[in-house]
Parts: structure tokens; C-alpha cells; sequence
């Protein structure tokens, strides 16, 4: 039988804004279809729908509850504010419901772990909402990166990723509520540069990690922009810095011992079907010091899906495996989320902490 025959059957819970992102990926997936939305107000819900293309046979549910109880359900993608995750990701996982959360997954590794154990007593995956690691053109930057000849080792990684929230958003919008999303621009936006990061390094976690002075709270005490320096034991070393208060930027730059790697949209590509990335070997300066000898060349990779549509296949498939084959859920995405958070909680107790370094311990 054909994937597309069966396809996944995804219910959203909560119509946040990324939700209309994620629901038009879920129609566009093969091996994934929109069965329910629920909302606390079962109008936002049917709005939600009839605004989102969901197929005309979607349930449309008043409660969060009534959608986990559907038995025709498969998995569930959460997009909740992160203060909710650990009550709803963990009865997601309890009534059997595979999980796509988005991130930060929790609010700091002790909530992580506990929704974790929730997905593993009950066999079900969980994957984080991290769109641009799904990205075709991310493999092939891998693909540098492990190159010996054209790269080298690694040994400093820079990321960054602003934007410029308006005044609406930095006075009403979730990711400012110390209530709701207490990690701020350090959850929202820090999780990416934290990822990209361990992304370069293999996912081998820093042995300290040191908050950058400066970082700049709201009255209600939410970060608005911070970022941190990252130290390992055989001397590489990163930064990341995001902000709700600067231009928007998404810059990722890893520097080998013979190639460096640039990105300028690692997070949102400026193309959906394509997406560049530019590679320098050993270049040099010409005998004036005027100009470079061999400059850096640029790659573009055309990609048939959205980054969103290949998370959504990525996860389906896993799900999938799961249902049919009684395979177990798949540890890479988790780990790989696990590690995000504790590098994120380390940066928040570094700061807390008067900007001390803070050893991960794993």
C-alpha cells in the first residue's frame, strides 16, 4: 500500500499564529492530512479551519480534551505557549497521540525530561518544531562541514537571529508574558542560534556556557535579547545573540581550520523552493593586499517541498513506522531537542547567576 494511502491523521491544538504555517505544511505533506482543530472556543476553531483550508470533513472541537479523547487522531502538533506544554505534551503522550511540539519544548530540562518520560512510557515520538534543520539544503551544508579538505575542523561558530518587534507585539504578544512564554527572545528566538550551533558542532554539548553582559528584560523581568559564548574542552568556541529589538537577521557563520561556511537566512530561506549558502576554502589576499584570491562561491539547492513540509514528512514517516512496523519512536529528535534545552537553561542561569560560565552537565 502506497504512504499517501493512509496518511497520518494530525489534530492542532491551540490556533496560534504558527499554526496557519504548520496547517498548510500538513496539507501539503503526502503522508500527512488536517483531521481536527480544537480551540477553548469552539468558534476560533471552526474560523481556524474554514480560514486554514482544512478538508471539509476536519472535526472541529470547543476543548483540548475532546480532540485527545478522538480515537481517529494519530498525532497531535502542539503550538501552545510554552508555560502550557508540560500539562498538555505530557496528556498528549498519555492518550497515545505522537507529539509535534513546537519549541522551546519546555520551560527549562526538568519539564523537558518529564514530558519525555511521558512520550517514552507510552510509545509515542515527540519532534520539535525546528523547521530549518528539515531543510535539503542543510544536509549539503553538513556536507562541507564534515569535509576534511575543504573545511577542516571546527573551531568557532557565530550566530545570530533579531527582529523588530513592534510595540504591539513587545506589549501584548505572548513571547513577552511572564505567565505564558517566560524564556522570551532567549525561547523564541536563542533556541534557533543554540541549535544552529550544536548543529555545527555535531551536537556535541559545551562543556560552560557564559551569558553576554548586557542583556536587555522588560519590566516584567521576560529576556528581550541576550545572547552567549560557548566553550568546549578541545577549544572551539561559539556566540549567539538574539533580540526582539534589532533588525531582522539571520546570520550563521562556521569557520573550520580550512573553510568557513555563510548563511544569511538559516532560519526562513528568502525563496521557498531555493535556498544559497556560500563556502570559502583557504582563500588569500594577492601580493598588494588589495583584493582576495579565490572568493568565497555560492550554492543554491532547489528544494520540491517547503522546509515545514519536510519536518511534517520527517515526523509522519517516523509516526508512521511506528503504527505499521511497531517500530520504537525515534531518540534522534529528542536528544537532539534535550541538548537545545540544556544549553538554553544554562544561558537563563547564567544570567541569573551575574553572568558566571555554567558547566553542562548531561
Amino acid at each position: 500500500m502506497a504512504v499517501a494511502d493512509t496518511p497520518i491523521r494530525f489534530g492542532i491544538i491551540g490556533c496560534a499564529e504558527i499554526a496557519r504555517k504548520v496547517s498548510r505544511a500538513i496539507l501539503l505533506t503526502p503522508n500527512a492530512t488536517l483531521s481536527a482543530v480544537a480551540s477553548r472556543s469552539i468558534d476560533k476553531a471552526a474560523n481556524f479551519a474554514k480560514a486554514n483550508g482544512f478538508p471539509p470533513e476536519a472535526k472541529i472541537y470547543g476543548s483540548y480534551e475532546f480532540l485527545l479523547d478522538d480515537p481517529d487522531i494519530d498525532a497531535v502538533y502542539l503550538p501552545l505557549p510554552t508555560s502550557l506544554h508540560i500539562k498538555w505534551a505530557v496528556l498528549t503522550a498519555q492518550k497515545k497521540k505522537h507529539l509535534l511540539t513546537e519549541k522551546p519544548v519546555a520551560l527549562n530540562v526538568a519539564e523537558f525530561d518529564q514530558i519525555l518520560k511521558a512520550c517514552e512510557e507510552n510509545g509515542v515520538q515527540i519532534m520539535d518544531g525546528t523547521m530549518w534543520v528539515h531543510n535539503p539544503r542543510t544536509q549539503r551544508m553538513k556536507d562541507f562541514l564534515n569535509d576534511k579538505e575543504r573545511f577542516g575542523q571546527l573551531k568557532t561558530v557565530n550566530s545570530c537571529f533579531t527582529f523588530l518587534a513592534d510595540p504591539d507585539f513587545l506589549k501584548n504578544d505572548i513571547r513577552v508574558k511572564p505567565d505564558l512564554d517566560a524564556l522570551g527572545a532567549l525561547g523564541d528566538a536563542g533556541w534557533y542560534g543554540i541549535r544552529s550551533i550544536l548543529w555545527a558542532a555535531d551536537y556535541e554539548l559545551p562543556k560552560t556556557v557564559t551569558a553576554l553582559q548586557g542583556p536587555v528584560l522588560n519590566e516584567a523581568g521576560v529576556i528581550l535579547g541576550c545572547g552567549a559564548s560557548l566553550h568546549w574542552e578541545d577549544g572551539k568556541t561559539a556566540t549567539f545573540h538574539c533580540s526582539f529589538l534589532s533588525n531582522l537577521t539571520m546570520n550563521l557563520t562556521a569557520i573550520g581550520t580550512c573553510g568557513t561556511l555563510h548563511l544569511t537566512d538559516f532560519i526562513i530561506p528568502y525563496q521557498e523552493h531555493e535556498a544559497s549558502y556560500t563556502t570559502s576554502t583557504k582563500p588569500g589576499l594577492n601580493e598588494l593586499v588589495t583584493g582576495w584570491v579565490a572568493h568565497p562561491s555560492e550554492h543554491t539547492v532547489t528544494v520540491d517541498l517547503p522546509q515545514e513540509v519536510c519536518m511534517v514528512r520527517e515526523f509522519a514517516g517516523l509516526v508512521e513506522n511506528i503504527k505499521k512496523n511497531g517500530a520504537q519512536p525515534d531518540k534522534k529528535w529528542p536528544t537532539i531537542s534535550r541538548k537545545t534545552q540544556l544549553v538554553l537553561d544554562a544561558v537563563k542561569t547564567s544570567i541569573e547567576k551575574g553572568f558566571e560560565p555554567v558547566e553542562i552537565v548531561s
